[in-house]
């Protein structure tokens, strides 16, 4: 018993020098995936982002809700159609979003940080004018025709993100939870990619550390071997080289304009391992892919 004790103190030990470097920074951790489905992973997460705030760490949680919002529109019948990876969203769609990612989903992880030792708060992009946003314009590029414009009906991309209203959650103790739906300057509502939205609140809080929760382990090589660490010009390149592709793309996109908005690091980590985030953060190598300038 004393000596697993013993192992237990060099763990703590072995994680001060990270624990010291992070505290009273900002960490925004996209919550999505299997970790957001899977019971136990659910509770790991609410854990790992209750012991950041216990040790001196500001986290936002931003979180998606694909699957879920997928699944409540074939029960109401309602047809989902896609392009680019976007789902098109006419009014009904976003009725049905906005019910699914700000009344059922934000809920259920506000409840699971509240009930596992924390104080944390749900927010869509609405309250406090959070998040204010524009439509989103997608051009398709065609090789022997002009460029189409695509209608992604209410689809859209942050234009601002209002810094007070989450500082002053964390100056009172609180964690933020944020439903990825904006609001324009007339009231029109948006459903905006959880990744973008993200990456805009970590860039816009100049934050520590962007961490994204996928199900794969990391950016992979041409071989699937995960790369630990990229820099602008690898990432740029790996995009452009085919390397990285299909739902890859924006994420990686994402942690791009973050860094280069001022955020140290941004992490593609694989929710599905317990633990994934404080493995990540307080561990010399971590356990996916981190981005940096």
């Amino acid at each position: 018993m004393i000596e697993k004790a013993q192992e237990q103190a060099r763990i703590i030990l072995e994680a001060l020098p990270y624990i010291r470097a992070f505290s009273g920074q900002t960490v925004v951790i996209k919550y999505g995936g299997h970790a957001m489905v899977d019971e136990h992973l659910k509770r790991q997460f609410a854990l790992n982002v209750i012991l950041l705030k216990y040790i001196g760490v500001n986290p936002v949680v931003v979180h998606g809700g694909g699957p879920q919002i997928g699944s409540m529109l074939s029960r109401l019948n309602i047809e989902s159609t896609y392009c680019q990876g976007h789902r098109v969203t006419d009014e009904a769609t976003m009725d049905v979003v906005e019910m699914v990612l700000v009344g059922k989903i934000n809920k259920e992880i506000v409840n699971l940080l509240n009930l596992n030792g924390a104080l944390a708060v749900g927010l869509s992009g609405k309250d406090g004018r959070l998040l204010t946003a524009k439509k989103l314009e997608m051009v398709l590029e065609k090789k022997d025709a002009p460029p189409e414009i695509i209608d992604l009906g209410k689809v859209g991309e942050v234009t601002e993100v209002n810094n007070a209203l989450i500082e002053s959650l964390h100056a009172q103790g609180f964690i933020p939870v944020i439903a990825p739906v904006g609001v324009d300057e007339l009231g029109e509502t948006y459903n905006i990619n959880a990744d973008f939205v993200a990456g805009a609140v970590a860039a816009s809080l100049k934050a520590r550390r962007l961490i994204l929760l996928t199900d794969v382990s990391g950016i992979l090589d041409k071989d699937k071997v995960l790369v630990s660490s990229l820099n602008r010009g690898q990432a740029v390149k790996a995009i452009e080289d085919g390397t990285v592709t299909g739902g890859m793309i924006p994420k990686v996109t994402c942690c791009l304009e973050a860094v280069e908005a001022g955020v140290e690091k941004a992490h593609v980590i694989d929710g599905r391992i317990e633990n994934s985030i404080i493995l990540e953060l307080f561990t010399g190598r971590g356990i996916g892919t981190e981005i940096t300038l």
